[in-house]
């Protein structure tokens, strides 16, 4: 009997323990609210509000600065694109567009956003970097689009594509996607660029138009989409930094300058190319060959001759003609390199100096 009153008053003691530990850690918390973070599959009401906020507030930024481009020839239109006010200077409006969209046009027209059509005057255009100014008239500038910083751009965030894809009837057109690459490297035309990766979806008329961030500041031009069976969902976009470097030269109406080697080449990979040109290498090796040194060039001077086969330009692989030429462009004008080539089976080295291209 005695030990069935030991146990019940020992069970009397937890129980109570128990429970004090319970309610002094209710007391607690309400008094003392502990913050934590609590991740979850589904937004709150609030969250998902601030989200459309942020994105409504970027397009409004940006939105009336945003013009669709139309391209003519013999008043035949040749072509269409977007592009967007980015400056204002005295009593110009400037506007940045893609070379592509403008290229062979003697005239040019944009829309605006309240559909008014004005026309419009070429500065300056860049094949390479497929960039190019136009110059409006002041007045008609509805508003000009910050542009921003694209080495701050983080994998996974928020973008904003704003263009006409399929030209004028879909103007003003919204798309949003995030960020999915930086500083992508993709070949096209024996071109090399660097470029913005997104999930936004891009379409032929949205080249030109501006790759907004949340902040509502351009951080590229959309310019290209890789389309195939195989691929979807791939959109690029000139990174604006790089637009920078290049932009006042195209104001003024200046051709942007490149240095030169003064030599053609041929990739080690086109057999036919080779024949043709009689020249025999070790087609295993991975570079550019040389098939013509101009007379007085920067590669004559520098010892290059004919079937050598170039594989660096100082640390940089040479695998192609066009990361020959990305590589090239990084330089400038005066600049000495050091070439790593392959002659007679030998590997060999020199320095170059550049000399401007013609």
């Amino acid at each position: 009997m005695k030990d069935r009153k030991r146990l019940f008053k020992y069970f009397l003691a937890y129980v109570f323990t128990i429970f004090s530990a319970v309610f002094a850690v209710i007391i607690y918390l309400k008094y003392f609210p502990v913050e934590s973070k609590v991740i979850t599959e589904k937004k709150t009401v609030n969250e998902t509000k601030l989200s459309e906020t942020a994105i409504e507030d970027a397009i409004d930024k940006a939105y009336d600065s945003v013009v669709t481009v139309e391209s003519y020839k013999n008043n035949q239109n040749i072509g269409s694109g977007s592009g967007f006010v980015y400056k204002t200077d005295g009593n110009k409006g400037y506007i940045l567009t893609n070379h592509h969209v403008i290229d062979s046009a003697d005239k040019i027209e944009v829309i605006l956003s309240d559909n008014e059509t004005v026309e419009v005057k070429l500065l300056g255009s860049d094949e390479y970097t497929d960039i190019a100014v136009l110059s409006i008239d002041k007045s008609k500038v509805k508003k000009v689009a910050t542009l921003g910083d694209n080495d701050n751009i983080n994998l996974g965030s928020t973008v904003i594509a704003i263009g006409s894809p399929m030209g004028s009837d879909y103007s003003g057109s919204i798309t949003r996607g995030i960020i999915s690459g930086k500083d992508r490297m993709i070949e096209t035309d024996s071109i090399i660029a660097k470029v913005i990766q997104t999930d936004a979806a891009i379409n032929p008329g949205n080249s030109g138009g501006p790759l907004v961030n949340l902040a509502g500041e351009v951080i590229g031009i959309t310019s290209m989409k890789l389309a195939t069976e195989e691929i979807e969902g791939m959109g690029f976009a000139i990174p604006i930094n790089d637009v920078k470097n290049y932009v006042t030269y195209l104001e003024k109406g200046e051709e942007i300058k490149r240095p030169s080697i003064g030599i053609s080449v041929i990739n080690t990979s086109d057999r036919y190319s080779l024949y043709m040109n009689n020249i025999s290498v070790n087609t295993s090796e991975t570079g550019v060959v040389i098939a013509k040194v101009e007379s007085g060039c920067s590669a004559e001077k520098a010892g290059l001759k004919k079937g050598d086969i170039i594989t660096k330009f100082d640390d940089n692989k040479v695998t192609s003609i066009s990361t020959l030429r990305y590589y090239l462009y990084q330089y400038k004008t005066g600049d000495t390199i050091k070439v790593t080539y392959i002659r007679d089976g030998k590997e060999n080295t020199l320095d170059m100096k550049l000399i401007e291209k013609d």
